[in-house]
């Protein structure tokens, strides 16, 4: 598989073109991201070509639908389209092969069942301009806990990490990670994750396994270190 580095969360100072420097300098080989906004395609393809860095996704829509639209709400289905079409054309530009997309909050007034029907409806629609694109969509799952309290998808996030890894690797696309509690480095926090990542590379998954935590100090140093708490699968 591949570790990548959220460039939302390292060297927030810097413009993102110098993160990626940054983290391809602490021996990291491959980036993601949120949304493209601000950001410049031509620029991200050219600083990556320089580094030797892929970026392996974007985020096509915001957890609660401010940007993009939430898919739960079928208001929203021609505001999520045009998204999805903007994203996948800047995507082309910078040579990115997946995005990942959110589902949006509950809404008031609808049964769960019917959000669900709404999502299947827009995303089967998502999914046909995506392989038309060659591109890849995955749905996040988000915790209510902390994070995203009302998101729509919320499971399965409920602890038994490994077991539900290995019973559902075949419709997982991407992974992200941090410590727990807290969103900090991987190291010394209640997951494992060097066992969490030999069962998820036993289980053949091939994708990116993110890195999307925020580093509790130095943002070099702790790349570094991370770097070298998982330099075994570095590759």
């Amino acid at each position: 598989m591949t570790i990548d580095v959220c460039l939302e969360m390292v060297h927030t100072d810097l413009p993102y073109e110098k993160r990626i420097e940054k983290i391809a300098e602490a021996g990291f080989k491959c980036v993601e991201f949120w949304f493209h906004d601000a950001k410049d395609a031509a620029v991200l393809r050219q600083v990556c070509e320089a580094t030797g860095v892929t970026i392996n996704n974007l985020v096509v829509n915001a957890p609660d639908g401010s940007v993009g639209g939430g898919p739960v709400d079928s208001r929203d289905h021609g505001k999520y389209i045009d998204r999805l079409h903007e994203v996948i054309a800047f995507a082309k530009a910078a040579g990115i092969g997946m995005g990942i997309t959110c589902t949006g909050n509950l809404v008031d007034g609808l049964s769960r069942e019917q959000m669900r029907a709404n999502l299947e409806k827009v995303y089967a629609e998502a999914a046909a301009i995506a392989a038309k694109n060659d591109f890849t969509l995955v749905i996040e799952s988000l915790n209510t806990h902390v994070n995203h309290p009302g998101y729509y998808l919320d499971t399965s996030l409920e602890g038994n990490v490994i077991a539900n890894i290995e019973r559902n690797i075949d419709v997982i696309g991407h992974f992200h990670s941090a410590g727990v509690p807290g969103r900090h480095e991987l190291m010394n926090c209640e997951l494992n994750y060097l066992e969490i990542l030999k069962r998820i590379g036993a289980a053949g998954y091939t994708g990116a396994f993110g890195l999307e935590y925020s580093p509790s100090y130095d943002s070099s140093d702790s790349l570094n270190a991370t770097y070298a708490y998982l330099k075994e699968y570095m590759g």
